[in-house]
């Protein structure tokens, strides 16, 4: 295995780091991006902020970052919100190896639902207000779930339930749910075969369109035929 720059001993200090200095309201995630998404948490601190545990999966973010759609996927001081309404304010590193492969992703989640009660005094420290900076993260225990909060965001997009759409639409739902990385989700072609009812045929041929049937996309479509 390559050599990352910096190991996961280290990467246990800072965690310990930052949990020691912010306390339980801080939640604090180690993703192993060399395993499967399904079970990427490598390491997790206060947990209970969106409930999450180790052996847990990633969020949609990573899953762009790991598309490419993302080239850069550090993020600082975003807002986003846990399913139970909690209201966190993020930031997430991505680290590679020498070879540039993505090995571990960082990030640290802090609880301010409380704090953004008294936004007038703690502005500045929340940085609630600066909406232009939020960002929509789900937070979800496994990939499924993480599929389905896709596919529903497709569905809002486009103002359709799936077995409603046409096929420009359901070309449009492709499209998005490709940028958003969705198809690195084992077996998530299949299961839109079935909510779109279209044959697998169907399914790649629009994949090809979307993609330009370029040398990327042949490859992509390549990795979705292997789940």
């Amino acid at each position: 295995m390559d050599e990352c720059y910096i190991d996961k001993k280290a990467l246990t200090q800072i965690m310990d780091l930052i949990e020691q200095q912010c306390g339980p309201h801080c939640e604090i995630v180690l993703h192993d991006l060399s395993q499967p998404y399904d079970k990427t948490i490598a390491d997790i601190r206060n947990g209970h902020i969106t409930g999450r545990k180790i052996g847990d999966c990633g969020s949609n973010l990573g899953l762009e970052v790991i598309r490419g759609t993302i080239k850069n996927g550090d993020k600082f001081n975003y807002i986003t919100h846990a399913r139970d309404g909690k209201i966190l304010r993020s930031s997430s590193i991505y680290l590679r190896d020498k070879d540039g492969v993505l090995r571990y992703s960082l990030c640290i989640n802090l609880d301010i639902s409380d704090s953004v009660k008294f936004e007038t005094y703690l502005k500045d420290h929340n940085r609630y207000a600066v909406t232009d900076n939020e960002v929509n993260e789900i937070f979800v225990n496994n990939v499924q779930d993480l599929l389905s909060e896709l596919i529903k965001s497709g569905s809002a997009l486009i103002g359709k339930e799936l077995g409603e759409m046409d096929k420009n639409e359901k070309i449009r739902l492709l499209e998005y749910l490709d940028n958003k990385g969705a198809f690195l989700i084992s077996k998530s072609g299949e299961r839109l075969c079935d909510e779109l009812h279209i044959s697998k045929y169907t399914f790649y041929s629009y994949l090809d369109l979307i993609r330009g049937n370029d040398a990327n996309g042949a490859k992509n479509k390549k990795a979705s035929e292997t789940r």
